[in-house]
């Protein structure tokens, strides 16, 4: 008697997809995203309103926004505009542009803790003049 080989049965392979693999993945859609974009741009506009002290808003906002992923994925929205998006997140994610910023704000509540609250606006103009000229140097020299 010849032995007969059984049949292979192939069990049917699923592609991958990014919900499968990251379960959380569903959070990212647009559909659920952008009203959260809306309701998070409504809270703040509600808390100005009805003057909320500007610490609870920034702070709920920022809570909010890190939370739900939401910044992550403004950010992802903006590099999907074509040659400059992509710059944009680059200069977002520059780790001196973050720590120049934050450099600039211990000086400044060192200095207005001091008396120099005139110097301070005149030191912020310039940090800020100097971000401003990083960024528009960075984007120039990834175009030219």
């Amino acid at each position: 008697m010849a032995s007969r080989k059984p049949e292979k049965t192939e069990i049917p392979v699923k592609p991958f997809t990014e919900a499968s693999l990251f379960p959380h993945a569903a959070l990212k859609s647009w559909k659920v995203m952008l009203p959260l974009l809306a309701v998070l741009v409504f809270l703040v506009w509600l808390g100005f309103r009805l003057n909320v002290d500007d610490r609870v808003i920034v702070g709920g906002a920022v809570l909010f926004g890190v939370l739900s992923s939401l910044f992550a994925w403004v950010i992802g929205v903006l590099g999907l505009i074509p040659f400059i998006g992509p710059l944009i997140v680059k200069v977002l994610a520059i780790p001196i542009i973050w720590l120049l910023n934050a450099l600039g704000y211990l000086v400044s509540f060192i200095a207005i803790k001091r008396g120099y609250s005139k110097d301070v606006l005149t030191y912020r103009g310039l940090t800020i003049a100097l971000i401003v000229g990083i960024i528009i140097g960075f984007i120039l020299g990834h175009l030219i």
